[in-house]
């Protein structure tokens, strides 16, 4: 993985001095919470509905177990003992005292880590494939592009005052699993017929209260010029995107507005002035950067591990795990391994402190102490042998991190919502443990099979509600909070946007909603079709008809808040 030089020590180290000085004049009223914000929002720092919220960038989701340990001693030290991983592959702590921030920065800097362009109007955190590098299915290795880009755009002053914040996401393999369509730019890693590497370049994607999927603009861009490339689409929406409305200003408004055609032509023209220039990536730059990220010490191994086959023969609850948890891996006899951050009574993305000690001891034992963080709020570990994966399944388990739950509807995505973000509508986290509690059975949840539920709390769709096989939108009305549900978004190879189903539900119906949807398509289904194969084939219609046929009951909880008794 990429290691700072001195450039980087040097830059961090001074913008890290001069955070702590604007920290101290705030502290002393020399500056006004006013002129206070973008300053400490450069730095990942939010004020939230309790609290600061401190977002950690964790580029294109890969990290080493050291780093892991300094994100549990942060969480134990100066949050409230855990922390939250997010859909752009990132940790946030919620629970943070301003005075205590430069210090933290200066640990996360110890490990090489830091908190700059997280937030604000700039180049967000470049996410990537989970298993970028390992997948079974990779064509090209995406980091070294992802690593180029970071560096690129850190610090990059014509791209730090964007209209509106600004996301790009990199694959490499067959199967898209960066989610590119929804982003800013979305880059693919690919060969033309010459054999040669270049990307298929894709813009305007994004989320949000106008969801749009990205269009491609060109099928094969030399990878020698993706940061010139890249510099021309950045010059022309700086150009033309509006700045006039926040939420109009995102490229996808002006790719729409003038038509990705159009768009593509004035990239292009644009590029004519600068194709070749200084910023045109060598053949030596990029070799520099990509013995960051060499294979490690594989051993050889069999393809198949006759004692790992028989712990799946004799074991089902093994079996269950490997075949939800454990994913091919390029190298014979290895495999990755995703840690579920999802069960019962623990809001999707969160790790306790402890747990996030034990998997980078995982890491450490296991996978050549690296690890990654997933765009759906997992962690994995990318290079496990086969052999070891009985053992290392049994101290998952015993550490509640081995819910055989991947790809299921308990393994949703979930944003903060209400309960700590100040923009929400709508609290996200109940609801997401409303319907853990209620789709408990792991018989039943593998008999419904592949399905992906995405929870926002409000429209700014962190929680990717509108690619959701089935989306769950937190929405206010009259001061009271309510649920949109949307059902046929994707994210991958298949985008697409959810439509939804009529009119929002409360709270406590949620539960029930969700049970008559899963009932609508376990009555459809052919054979082991997919949900969202049948939701798209057969249509919102019979879903609807189903869901309000009759009167919805409603969970009733005992506490003062439905789902909110969180346990780790």
């Amino acid at each position: 993985m990429y290691r700072y030089d001195q450039h980087d020590h040097q830059i961090i180290k001074e913008r890290i001095a001069q955070y702590r000085d604007q920290v101290r004049r705030r502290l002393a009223d020399e500056l006004t919470e006013e002129e206070f914000l973008p300053l400490r929002l450069q730095n990942g720092l939010y004020m939230q509905r309790h609290a600061y919220m401190l977002r950690v960038a964790v580029p294109y989701g890969m990290l080493s177990s050291t780093q892991m340990r300094k994100f549990a001693h942060i969480a134990r030290k100066y949050d409230r003992g855990y922390g939250h991983f997010t859909t752009r592959q990132n940790i946030q702590y919620n629970w943070i005292n301003l005075e205590d921030t430069p210090t933290i920065l200066e640990e996360l800097a110890s490990v090489e880590m830091h908190a700059i362009q997280t937030s604000g109007n700039c180049m967000r955190n470049i996410t990537s494939d989970e298993f970028a590098g390992v997948a079974a299915d990779e064509i090209i290795d995406p980091r070294p592009y992802a690593e180029i880009l970071r560096q690129w755009t850190t610090f990059h002053p014509e791209f730090a005052y964007l209209p509106r914040k600004f996301k790009i996401a990199i694959n490499g393999s067959k199967e898209d699993r960066a989610a590119i369509a929804v982003h800013d730019i979305g880059l693919t890693v690919v060969h033309n017929e010459q054999g040669e590497v270049g990307f298929k370049v894709m813009v305007g994607g994004g989320m949000g209260r106008t969801p749009i999927l990205g269009s491609v603009i060109r099928e094969f861009l030399p990878w020698q010029h993706v940061m010139t490339y890249l510099e021309a689409i950045l010059r022309i929406y700086n150009q033309h995107g509006r700045r006039d409305n926040k939420y109009k200003a995102r490229i996808k408004i002006l790719v729409k507005a003038i038509g990705a055609d159009v768009f593509a032509a004035q990239v292009e023209a644009e590029w004519a002035d600068i194709k070749d220039g200084p910023a045109t990536l060598t053949e030596a730059e990029l070799q520099r950067v990509a013995a960051y990220f060499t294979a490690p010490a594989y051993a050889v191994l069999p393809a198949v591990d006759a004692e790992f086959e028989q712990h799946k023969a004799d074991n089902k609850a093994f079996a269950n795990w490997i075949k939800r948890n454990v994913k091919p891996h390029k190298v014979a006899g290895y495999a990755s391994v995703v840690l579920s951050l999802k069960k019962p009574g623990v809001p999707p993305g969160d790790a306790t402190a402890d747990q996030i000690d034990f998997v980078a001891d995982l890491a450490d034992r296991y996978s050549f102490a690296e690890l990654r963080v997933t765009h759906e709020q997992n962690l994995v570990l990318s290079d496990v042998q086969q052999s070891q994966l009985f053992a290392l399944w049994q101290e998952a388990k015993a550490h509640g991190l081995a819910t055989p739950n991947v790809g299921l509807l308990t393994d949703m995505i979930c944003c903060p919502g209400g309960d700590f973000c100040s923009l929400a509508n709508a609290k996200s986290i109940p609801i997401a443990l409303d319907i853990t509690d209620r789709f408990n059975d792991l018989d039943y949840l593998h008999d419904i099979g592949d399905l992906e539920l995405n929870i926002s709390g409000c429209i700014n769709a962190c929680g990717h509600h509108h690619v959701g096989n089935i989306g769950i939108l937190g929405v206010d009305k009259d001061g009271s909070e309510f649920y949109q549900v949307s059902i046929g978004g994707a994210q991958g190879n298949n985008s697409a946007i959810g439509k939804i189903i009529g009119p929002s539900f409360s709270a406590g119906q949620m539960p029930e909603v969700m049970e008559r949807i899963i009932q609508v398509y376990l009555r459809d289904r052919i054979d082991a079709e997919r949900f969202i194969d049948t939701a798209q084939r057969i249509g919102i219609a019979p879903f609807k008809e189903y869901v309000y046929a009759t009167t919805i009951k409603t969970l009733e909880h005992h506490g003062e808040d439905a789902g909110t008794v969180v346990s780790y």
